[in-house]
């Protein structure tokens, strides 16, 4: 069974325990979104700058481990022509619950990002992809898959770990050496199965900015964000940032 499948697993169990980012857009907030009034999250607290996404009508969007029918409605009520890919079977349901009950087109693509995307080349002209590469180890290989699918001057916009929250637990206290990856530790990938917490990887600013200059993106902003709860988020430590980028 790959690392992926289990966290899928790991992500169904939450949904059907109420998972936060598991829990579709009302029928009242869709229609709040026809009628301009949205906002959308790649990080846990802040919401994204409208301009960073611009005027979506008519743009093919794909939301990449995006699903849960929190953004994806929003996009389609502005106008977006969406995909969606996910590894979660229910993550993916409620896409197709939310998009059945509002009558709008996506298409809903069940996909492994660790693997080649199922797009061709130059497709996209935004990607959208909030903060679930902690789930996977090689960030790169998403970052080269992305400008791969991204038309040129298309946008990439990206939530991202930095990595504190796997070196701290929730009181603050330090607790695990970095790089925290439980493929390479026994161990920890036992305690993690214990807790139900999934396979899940500590990535470097390297590795999470760097990786996207190095696939052929200029960074254009970036903004960082607290977890919202916890010991570090009452301090106001950013444990979290948000990218925006533009494929050369």
């Amino acid at each position: 069974m790959k690392y992926t499948d289990v966290n899928a697993d790991t992500i169904d169990s939450w949904n059907r325990e109420g998972w936060t980012w598991g829990i579709p857009i009302t029928h009242e907030a869709y229609c709040k979104a026809l009628a301009g009034e949205w906002e959308v999250f790649l990080t846990p607290t802040r919401p994204v700058p409208r301009e960073w996404l611009g005027d979506m009508k008519g743009k093919k969007l794909l939301g990449l481990a995006s699903g849960g029918a929190q953004q994806m409605p929003v996009f389609a009520a502005c106008g977006a022509v969406c995909t969606v890919l996910d590894y979660s079977p229910s993550q993916l349901a409620s896409e197709a619950a939310v998009a059945k009950r509002e009558g709008y087109p996506i298409e809903i693509v069940r996909a492994d990002m660790t693997e080649r995307l199922p797009f061709e080349d130059d497709t996209f002209d935004i990607i959208f992809h909030p903060i679930s590469n902690c789930y996977i180890k090689d960030v790169r290989h998403v970052w080269r898959e992305c400008a791969r699918i991204l038309r040129k001057g298309g946008r990439l916009l990206a939530g991202l770990d930095c990595g504190l929250n796997f070196a701290f637990d929730e009181d603050g206290v330090l607790t695990n050496k970095l790089p925290f990856d439980p493929l390479a530790d026994e161990e920890l990938a036992r305690q993690c199965l214990e807790k139900n917490e999934g396979y899940q990887f500590s990535h470097t600013v390297e590795e999470q900015v760097g990786g996207q200059l190095e696939a052929g993106f200029t960074l254009l902003a970036i903004f960082g964000d607290t977890n919202g709860y916890g010991k570090m988020g009452e301090y106001g430590v950013e444990t979290n940032m948000a990218t925006l980028a533009v494929k050369r």
